[in-house]
């Protein structure tokens, strides 16, 4: 499979542009949906086992209640998280990761792999 690195980007100007077009937009898309400082650690406690709103921001150090709201309906609209409302009193509401949340742990092993080595690389460590 040829890749951006690899010759995957065509030739010409207008080959270079259609075809990194289709190489990088999947990549982009990808980093859209996992990219930034908190929805990482939201999978990740969720993952774990924290399922209430409070729950999880307490396994979070220093995300706001604002942010972890935003956050979560973000992951929810990606169909990574589900939101599952209790008719209970008072009302309460359960996050869970999704069976389509469990394709990103390939990824997510990549990622840690490819910074593990990067580190070393660079600082040595």
């Amino acid at each position: 499979m040829k890749t951006v690195l690899h010759g995957g980007c065509g030739e010409t100007a207008t080959e270079l542009h259609t075809d990194c077009h289709k190489v990088i937009m999947p990549v982009r898309d990808a980093l859209d949906v996992i990219s930034g400082k908190w929805k990482l650690p939201i999978i990740i406690a969720v993952s774990r086992g924290h399922k209430r709103f409070r729950d999880i921001e307490r396994s979070i150090p220093k995300i706001t209640s604002k942010v972890l709201s935003k956050e979560l309906k973000d992951l929810e609209a990606h169909k990574l998280v589900k939101r599952t409302v209790y008719d209970s009193q008072p009302v309460s509401v359960e996050y869970t990761l999704t069976a389509y949340a469990d394709t990103l742990d390939s990824v997510i092993n990549a990622l840690q792999q490819w910074g593990l080595q990067h580190r070393k690389k660079i600082i040595g460590k």
